[in-house]
């Protein structure tokens, strides 16, 4: 049930099968020397996807700007503010609910803080204000967190690196330019830093060297079950 490919009587039908959606979040940002700037978007909305083939659900379009902070000087990068993200998630979950949903997973390809911080806020505000709604956040590495032991090699893997190479090399594999060299941020603690690329020149976090696309298939196969399973978390939970 992808809402761009379906008609106004598809999804009056499928409200007779479910109340829930996935609603996406990517970015364009750099990825390294390697991988696309739309890699965070592929991946999760390919994970929506999978998702949806496992347990019924609307999968929305995906949002495919972010709130950038640690990369905004790389070449590439684009995204947008905590306000402009915030009101956007709002304005759409809304939307949403008048058409009769009721369970949103608000799910993040980018998982930088300020970023998750703003979608967390719009959901928090979105459930005093919908009496019905409820609302699961997180991002893809909240996923990863949980993978079984042994498939990720790389300790604090988490941009570019070990995961996100081998998931692009699984899912858009001629989208894969070579590789970068492993490389993991060096900014300074408390202290923000002006000149952000000093800190992180290659925009890598992690080792790219170790991936594979075999690694990718059973990345996003477990990623996706782990996220069924929090939908249906989602759709049994009261408080």
């Amino acid at each position: 049930m992808l809402l761009e490919h379906i008609t106004m009587e598809e999804f009056r039908a499928g409200l007779s099968v479910t109340y829930s959606m996935i609603l996406p979040f990517g970015s364009v940002e750099e990825h390294g020397l390697h991988l696309p700037l739309g890699t965070d978007t592929i991946h999760v909305y390919e994970l929506a996807r999978l998702c949806a083939q496992k347990r019924p659900v609307f999968v929305a379009p995906p949002v495919w700007y972010g709130l950038c902070r640690s990369t905004k000087q790389h070449p590439g990068t684009a995204g947008i503010g905590s306000k402009c993200l915030s009101m956007f998630t709002m304005e759409i979950c809304k939307s949403f609910y008048h058409q009769g949903l009721r369970n949103f997973v608000l799910i993040s390809g980018h998982a930088g803080g300020t970023h998750m911080a703003s979608i967390l806020d719009a959901a928090d505000s979105l459930t005093e204000e919908l009496e019905e709604a409820r609302f699961a956040v997180l991002s893809v590495l909240d996923l990863v967190a949980q993978l079984p032991s042994g498939i990720v090699e790389t300790a604090g893997d988490a941009h570019a690196g070990e995961v996100e190479t081998s998931l692009m090399k699984h899912l858009r594999p001629q989208s894969v330019k070579g590789t970068s060299p492993r490389e993991f941020p060096n900014f300074p603690r408390f202290i923000i830093a002006r000149n952000k690329l000093k800190f992180w020149p290659g925009g890598v976090w992690g080792d790219p060297s170790r991936a594979s696309a075999e690694k990718g298939k059973r990345i996003i196969e477990e990623e996706a079950k782990l996220l069924a399973k929090l939908l249906e978390e989602l759709e049994n939970f009261k408080d």
